[in-house]
């Protein structure tokens, strides 16, 4: 008989949140900006050098910002598990009713609901508590470092593709090749982000060219405004 294998995808979400928020960001944020700098007036060396800048910037902005975040939310979960860890050890009968309580809720009649807490206890108590009550597991759980790294280097690999593409394009077509391949880029970070999660692909596509597209045309149209004006 051959074994029956499921593939889920849940595991990969803390990696694959940062790599697309960071790609994305990297995306957007450069080619906006190298929009807005060249709808301005600026020369190819300006506007390529503003975009390296903010490559650099926001790597680091996104790997500091990551980091915090994930390491606050890594914090948290510590707390609860060692407030959790001192229930266990004061009161564990209430903590085995809490325990067998959350499993009737889940469907349990109320004498197996017991069964299962008790096995679960003597096997790894403060596991059991963490995963069923407080809803920490190995899968999802923060890790700041894997995120920090993840977000600038895939912000710095986003940002990259819109600065190519300075140096690709002359002078005379470098906005229009820079919006529409980025908006290419865009639609295939989409594709890949849910083709590794196991989501809808047109929507994901959908999402990340639209409000690309907008934050690209509004940072044009505000470039424009000061090539005018100057």
């Amino acid at each position: 008989m051959r074994r029956h294998r499921e593939r889920h995808r849940t595991q990969r979400t803390g990696w694959l949140r940062a790599a697309v928020l960071g790609a994305n960001d990297g995306i957007v944020s450069t080619a906006s900006l190298v929009l807005g700098v060249a709808a301005a007036g600026a020369s190819t060396r300006a506007t390529l050098v503003a975009g390296v800048a903010g490559l650099m910037a926001g790597a680091m902005s996104m790997a500091a910002g990551e980091y915090v975040s994930v390491s606050s939310q890594a914090d948290t979960e510590r707390a609860d598990l060692e407030r959790e860890s001192k229930e266990l050890a004061a009161n564990p009968e209430a903590e085995h009713a809490e325990l067998t309580a959350i499993y009737v809720q889940r469907g349990l009649d109320h004498g197996l609901a017991a069964k299962v807490a008790t096995q679960l206890t003597k096997h790894d108590a403060l596991g059991a508590h963490s995963r069923d009550e407080l809803g920490i597991s190995d899968a999802l759980t923060a890790r700041p470092v894997q995120a920090a790294v993840a977000s600038a280097a895939t912000f710095a690999t986003g940002a990259a593709m819109p600065l190519l593409m300075v140096v690709v394009f002359p002078s005379s077509t470098v906005m229009w090749g820079v919006a529409v391949t980025s908006l290419l880029f865009l639609a295939l970070l989409g594709f890949l982000a849910a083709r590794a999660g196991g989501s809808p692909m047109f929507a994901s596509v959908a999402r990340v060219t639209f409000w690309g597209a907008l934050a690209m045309g509004i940072t044009a149209a505000v470039g424009t405004l000061f090539g005018v004006a100057a």
